[in-house]
């Protein structure tokens, strides 16, 4: 499903042809070609050695543990992983690159030719992988008013490169394309998907061609975008601004341009009218590398159940709708909770009721991950109990869901403190009615000459009266047989 951009005024059409290239910080303790810590937030150059800031005769060794994370991540995105590859020195001078060369991989990557799913307004796309290799992290540029300085600590933190094939055609795509593989990195455990620290960034290349030719149209290059919503809105930006220099029978120059946020547009850094050459040549001072099968049988075993998967067994297994089942499937900690309620006997679909809607508005509304919050499954699954006994009422539950939130006392604790058991005599519930009733005489004649619709006004007076303590289901039958 393409996004066609019409050209009213020619009479043509233009087909969107984007492709991304994700860059991922592997979450291994220590950088890829030396013992330094990766750990983010230290003072400036503090987690630096001769290796990482380029030192001469200094040499590199690899990281196993990168080497195992990136092919974690091929197989899980149905890559072909390679059995023999090779790192190359990409050689280019900026000041956040010490040695005036960037170890990556070139025409040897790790892995090749993968695909995910992705669905967006209900329609199911795969997305093509052209490659995902390795390489390391330059350092950062900070600019100030008097001059930039560098920091070198997160120089040589080893780097997952994933390149998407030039298979999405809108804004939307594209986020959701993203999306998918920051749910799946987190799952593997393989990469932390922090945007704001700048642990998953995305580099976005847009072309337009018209609608039935096989050749890709001149790419601008969208660099270093940090967030889903950014990238949607900088695709949309350079799409309006392609189509507006081609209605006008300009022409697209090949370049690079940067997302600028605060105006909405994006800016261009540097022409690519010829393409870089970045001398790769092969690193000399690394051996290939050389996975085994054994290796790759290993890695394969210990994959987690990720997120199409959870939802697919969501779906049949708990009977949830795959709204719902995408939505707790989304992110691991959160599965995990879920399943751990429903592991202690909360029904799925209730348990997905309050996770979807209070659970998500309260970790919305504090900015906090569910594994910060003192809520445990055992606390929602005694407080559903308690609503199944008739012990409190929907509504007193959100008080106490609320309560266990913030406090991550049990939900029995918290009734008892604030005096919320529910009310189910019968006698007092028919004297609030009664005042109910009493109280507005005009609507009581409505209700009795045919506007039964006014039953929920009352039912809403009765639980106010009682502070939402009355059992709902006792206030109807009553309230019923009273009007009658």
């Amino acid at each position: 499903m393409s996004e066609v951009i019409s050209r009213k005024s020619e009479g043509t059409e233009y087909e969107v042809v984007i492709g991304l290239e994700i860059h991922a910080q592997l979450l291994t303790d220590t950088k890829i070609f030396c013992g330094c810590s990766t750990r983010f937030g230290s003072g400036h150059n503090t987690q630096t050695c001769p290796v990482c800031i380029g030192m001469p005769g200094v040499l590199p060794v690899l990281n196993r543990r990168a080497v195992e994370f990136v092919v974690k991540t091929g197989l899980a995105m149905n890559c072909t992983i390679s059995p023999y590859s090779r790192f190359a020195r990409k050689n280019y001078f900026y000041p956040d690159l010490p040695k005036g060369y960037q170890i990556s991989q070139y025409e040897l990557p790790i892995c090749g030719h993968g695909y995910v799913d992705i669905v967006t307004d209900g329609v199911e796309r795969r997305i093509g992988l052209t490659r995902i290799h390795m390489e390391e992290d330059a350092g950062k540029n900070i600019h100030q008013k008097d001059g930039s300085l560098v920091d070198l600590n997160r120089a040589g933190v080893p780097l997952m490169e994933i390149v998407s094939e030039p298979d999405i055609r809108t804004p939307k795509e594209a986020s959701a394309f993203m999306k998918k593989l920051r749910a799946i990195l987190r799952y593997l455990g393989v990469c932390d998907g922090n945007m704001e620290q700048g642990s998953l960034r995305c580099d976005a290349n847009v072309s337009l061609r018209l609608v039935g030719a096989e050749d890709l149209g001149t790419k601008a290059e969208i660099k270093n975008i940090n967030s889903f919503r950014f990238v949607e809105k900088a695709l949309e930006y350079e799409i309006k601004r392609q189509v507006n220099i081609l209605r006008e029978g300009g022409r697209i120059i090949q370049e690079t341009r940067l997302w600028d946020s605060s105006a909405g547009i994006t800016v261009s850094m540097r022409s690519k009218e010829e393409a870089h050459d970045y001398r790769y040549f092969p690193e000399p001072d690394l051996v290939p590398i050389e996975v085994s099968r054994e290796w790759i049988d290993e890695i394969r075993a210990g994959l987690v159940e990720l997120p199409d998967e959870k939802r697919k067994r969501y779906t049949e297994e708990f009977g949830l709708p795959d709204y719902d089942a995408g939505m707790l499937a989304e992110e691991r900690a959160v599965a995990k909770w879920f399943e751990e309620a429903v592991r202690l006997g909360g029904k799925p679909k209730a348990v997905s009721n309050w996770m979807m809607s209070e659970f998500l508005r309260l970790l919305n509304e504090t900015g906090r991950e569910i594994s910060e919050v003192p809520l445990t499954p055992a606390c929602l699954v005694d407080m559903l109990k308690l609503m199944d006994n008739g012990t409190i009422s929907g509504t007193i539950a959100k008080t106490v869901f609320e309560e266990m939130f913030h406090s991550g006392k049990e939900p029995g604790v918290i009734v008892k403190e604030k005096g919320l058991v529910q009310i189910t005599d019968t006698s007092e519930i028919e004297k609030l009615i009664d005042e109910v009733l009493a109280a507005n005489p005009a609507e009581v004649e409505r209700y009795r000459s045919g506007e039964t619709k006014l039953q929920g006004f009352f039912v809403g007076r009765i639980m106010k009266a009682s502070k939402g303590k009355a059992n709902p289901k006792l206030v109807n039958e009553l309230l019923r047989k009273k009007l009658s």
